[in-house]
């Protein structure tokens, strides 16, 4: 290994340690109190690092977000590679976008501080439609074939402003759970189709729908 590779891989290192040091401090003070020293302290490293590998204190918060983006990617991911049926992707997306472990006011409040951000940060804006890119590509492979183009376009619209809804909901600190909030997700999907295209979705893969 060369000696370029290994600095590489040690301020890859202290990135992540400084985003997972930021995140923290945000959980523990909220946005108004996620300084720098205070990061850097949790982190276990000098007040002048941050500057070496952020420009900022927002920087870190769009890493932090960006990092916990790929959290729930990843989530949506595993549950797509277990689906049989395409009802059981949808479910798979709509839940990877509820993960246990993240569900909870104080990350619903960094979600939200970039939703707000993005209307004036084109780095934010950016984000976003990235997530929503995403969000419709991977419904895209439960709903193709089975509704025209402007249902289609109903549904991606439904679900992520539900998405969106239920995470403002818990960022106000209202008790939801996980599994409660992907099931109402599903239940107002499964109320915009008839009875057919649900038949459909919920056809195993390789089965020929009878009539």
């Amino acid at each position: 290994m060369t000696k370029l590779s290994v600095r590489t891989r040690i301020e890859d290192l202290r990135r992540r340690e400084l985003i997972e040091a930021a995140h923290r401090v945000f959980m523990q003070h909220g946005l108004g109190g996620m300084t720098t020293k205070r990061i850097c302290e949790e982190a276990g490293m000098s007040a002048g690092i941050l500057s070496y590998y952020f420009t900022g204190k927002d920087d870190v918060l769009f890493a932090m977000v960006r990092l916990n983006n790929r959290v729930l990617m990843e989530a949506v991911s595993r549950g797509l590679a277990r689906a049989t049926t395409r009802w059981d992707r949808l479910e798979a997306i709509v839940a990877g976008n509820f993960p246990q472990h993240m569900f909870e006011p104080n990350i619903a409040h960094a979600w939200l501080s970039v939703c707000a951000a993005s209307a004036t940060n084109p780095r934010y804006a950016r984000l976003q439609r990235i997530f929503y890119a995403r969000l419709r590509s991977n419904l895209a492979s439960a709903f193709l074939g089975v509704l025209p183009a402007q249902r289609f376009a109903q549904i991606v619209l439904t679900v992520g402003a539900l998405i969106d809804g239920i995470w403002l909901r818990r960022a106000t600190g209202e008790t939801l759970t996980p599994r409660a909030s992907a099931d109402l997700v599903l239940a107002v999907v499964s109320a915009l189709l008839n009875e057919g295209e649900r038949r459909e979705l919920t056809r195993a893969a390789g089965t020929t729908a009878t009539s």
